[in-house]
């Protein structure tokens, strides 16, 4: 069925011929039809199903005519929890909307806001944000929402791993009431739920189903290694197998500096990319990347959506990440339009838990492959598909989420008061009831002292939260 079948007229069909898309994914298929009624929507897409084109060919659509906006206004705004992910967004809007006067912006932190205001003092069409910073211009009054006429909420699911759920309660309230509301998530849990509950009326439900075909082109396997050898090992499957360009996953910041030095020493020269480089450094080494001038990309959670890159070979995972719809994202890197990848583990005995989680969520024991030389001391068992942690929001106390990929850095911060709720709660000191201590706390309790006659009480540190966050047909509409 072609585009033109679903509503879309000329000028935008005209375009998607000339990059080469005649015919529509299954989610753009159900989903423009009920976006081009002014319809609300919430539906699940899993990643690399072309789930930007369903809300964005329905907002250009409704804004083809080309009607003059005024300072500082916004027709249309796009939500997305990345810096990655904002841009590629807006990438596509331009490439969807060249026979059309459309302008477009992309906003997000850890940049000069100046340009950001300049650009908004003539009026937008349709702005791609991430919410802090987009709060942080609304502060600073560069941007008004009382025209705005559609939102759209993309990947919701990972906007709420991050913490962003205040902010986006924030900007609803902001917005007109008379809208169009679009979420899409590549997950529903009760969470996303919710939100769609607050955020929107009566919306349409659209799921996409996985096209189990389409799957065995991302071949996976894993090997089973003691954590002190996981660079040794990284390094020899690196020479060993001649693997010219790998996305390497690893689950902090420190971790991926110490990585590229321990791959340097070994003669494979490597760049980590996560939150804590500048959001400069952070472009060119993506665009390196993609154009093969560099070989080795060594990422945090960051990278694991949003980042596009044709016909990547390889994806590894250094560590594994939870929850386990994390691995599907990571690596549905590789195997994109089509082209073959291969996504490989390394796996130690720390790992098992997370493992359990993965191969439950793929429905499959994930292939092991031995390598010589490199057997563990600790033997990783064979996975439990029906293994279910004792605490579901947290099944490895070493490994919980970093920072910098299940948390909002500073440049994404608004410069907003904050509620009661945002505040740190501290812990008072109790006279009369004693806290139990925390084993994992590395404080150690205080002493009696027999100086002092006041009985002295220990007090635990804030626990804190993690909630957590399949990999699809694969076809040329990216995410």
């Amino acid at each position: 069925m072609p585009f033109a079948k679903l509503g879309l007229s000329d000028p935008i069909t005209s375009a998607l011929n000339k990059l080469g898309y005649t015919e529509p994914s299954p989610i753009q298929a159900k989903a423009i039809p009920v976006a081009l009624s002014g319809k609300n929507i919430i539906a699940a897409a899993q990643t690399g199903t072309g789930k930007t084109a369903s809300f964005i060919l329905p907002i250009l659509e409704r804004f083809k005519a080309g009607q003059k906006v005024r300072g500082k206004r916004v027709k249309a705004l796009v939500l997305a929890p990345t810096r990655e992910l904002v841009v590629q967004v807006e990438q596509n809007i331009k490439l969807y909307s060249q026979n059309l006067s459309i302008n477009s912006m992309v906003m997000y932190g850890g940049v000069d806001s100046k340009q950001q205001k300049q650009r908004l003092i003539e009026g937008i069409d349709i702005l791609v944000a991430t919410p802090g910073r987009l709060l942080d211009m609304y502060t600073q009054r560069a941007v008004n929402f009382d025209e705005l006429e559609v939102l759209v909420l993309d990947e919701a699911d990972r906007m709420l791993d991050m913490g962003f759920i205040e902010d986006i309660n924030r900007i609803i309230e902001l917005l007109p009431d008379d809208r169009q509301n679009m979420l899409f998530s590549a997950t529903l849990s009760n969470q996303v739920r919710a939100l769609a509950k607050s955020a929107m009326k009566k919306p349409v439900q659209i799921s996409v189903e996985a096209d189990t075909d389409a799957q065995p082109k991302i071949e996976q396997w894993l090997t089973t290694v003691d954590k002190d050898k996981k660079s040794a090992l990284l390094s020899h499957l690196i020479k060993e197998n001649d693997w010219q360009q790998a996305l390497i996953f690893i689950e902090t910041k420190h971790g991926a500096a110490k990585l590229v030095t321990q791959l340097e020493k070994r003669g494979i020269i490597a760049e980590s990319f996560h939150s804590g480089r500048s959001q400069p450094i952070r472009e060119q080494i993506l665009a390196d990347f993609k154009a093969g001038k560099i070989s080795y990309l060594i990422a945090t959670g960051v990278a694991s959506r949003g980042i596009d890159i044709d016909e990547l070979p390889l994806v590894i995972n250094y560590d594994l990440p939870f929850p386990a719809d994390d691995y599907v994202h990571r690596i549905g890197r590789t195997g994109r339009a089509g082209a073959k990848g291969l996504a490989v583990s390394l796996v130690s005995k720390d790992d098992f838990k997370n493992l359990c989680a993965i191969e439950r969520r793929l429905g499959h024991i994930i292939e092991r492959k031995e390598v010589d030389g490199f057997a563990p001391r600790k033997e990783v068992p064979i996975s439990i598909l029906d293994f279910v942690p004792k605490n579901p929001k947290m099944p490895n106390s070493s490994k919980t989420k970093s920072a910098n990929a299940g948390a909002k850095t500073e440049d994404d911060k608004p410069r907003l008061s904050r509620g009661k709720s945002d505040k740190p709660k501290n812990n008072h000191y109790n006279k009369n009831k004693a806290k139990k201590f925390n084993q994992e706390d590395n404080k150690k309790p205080y002493e009696n002292s027999k100086s002092n006659a006041r009985k002295q009480t220990r007090v635990d540190s804030a626990p804190t939260s993690s909630v957590p966050n399949g990999t699809g047909a694969v076809n040329p509409w990216k995410q």
